[in-house]
């Protein structure tokens, strides 16, 4: 579709090791995406596609390898998903740090751009959250959670749920509420991963700094989304307002 005029323009021995990149992602992708990934390839920050991990009406994420032979997950936005579109401004609306117009792909772009920035303060107070490396356009490289190009379960998946794991999310929510000075306002059993005892928050596209007008009722929807869930599985715990109040302190 696309081969002959990006084979113009990038360094041949990429497109020569980057050869199945063309099936994986030509047929999904428009012309404006699949250039943007063959930029971050070309600065270095992504050796190799390997494949599609997750498929979403929203996103894709693949399993990649970096230049050093590090494990990535290489998060890719797609540009043609009107409700989408519907759902995200709520977010981006009221954040301070971005501006966005009626434009659909520049909307996009910012919600890219705003995960990353999401991310990058998330980690550099400590959160457990997958490192995030690179963003361009609609396009978010980070690290991968998970081994051998399989993903750690979501939280959901995960069958040895317990108090401590509880716990161990929920701290992980005050260090971000605390530290990060961030709600991430749609956590849930499905953004939450499990790998080697380790919880990981992702999904961070629409977090929100604590000067967004409804960071509070978020947080609050936060914290009674994993309460509930954990509830379903029998295991009890502090009212609601008592751990609003414990994180808040």
């Amino acid at each position: 579709m696309w081969k002959e005029d990006i084979e113009k323009k990038l360094k041949p021995k990429k497109i020569e090791k980057d050869e199945d990149l063309f099936e994986t992602v030509e047929e999904v992708f428009d012309y404006s995406t699949v250039m943007a990934l063959y930029s971050i390839i070309n600065k270095g920050i992504i050796g190799e596609m390997r494949g599609v991990v997750k498929s979403g009406k929203e996103s894709r994420i693949y399993w990649a390898k970096g230049n050093n032979d590090e494990d990535l997950a290489v998060k890719i936005y797609l540009t043609s998903s009107m409700e989408f579109k519907k759902g995200i401004l709520q977010y981006i609306h009221g954040d301070p740090r971005f501006k966005v117009g009626k434009n659909y792909r520049k909307i996009i772009y910012t919600w890219a751009q705003k995960e990353f920035k999401n991310l990058i303060e998330a980690h550099s107070v400590g959160v457990s959250v997958p490192k995030p490396i690179h963003v361009f356009k609609n396009i978010l490289v980070m690290e991968f959670i998970g081994s051998n190009g399989v993903s750690a379960p979501l939280l959901k998946d995960w069958p040895f749920l317990s108090e401590k794991l509880l716990n161990q999310i929920l701290n992980e929510v005050k260090k971000l509420y605390n530290n990060a000075k961030l709600v991430h306002a749609d956590l849930s059993e499905y953004n939450i991963m499990v790998h080697e005892g380790k919880v990981y928050l992702i999904d961070f596209g629409q977090a929100v700094p604590l000067t967004h007008p409804r960071n509070y009722e978020f947080l609050i929807r936060d914290i009674n989304n994993i309460l509930r869930f954990f509830r379903k599985a029998g295991i009890e715990t502090p009212e609601d307002e008592v751990i609003v109040n414990w994180l808040k302190n």
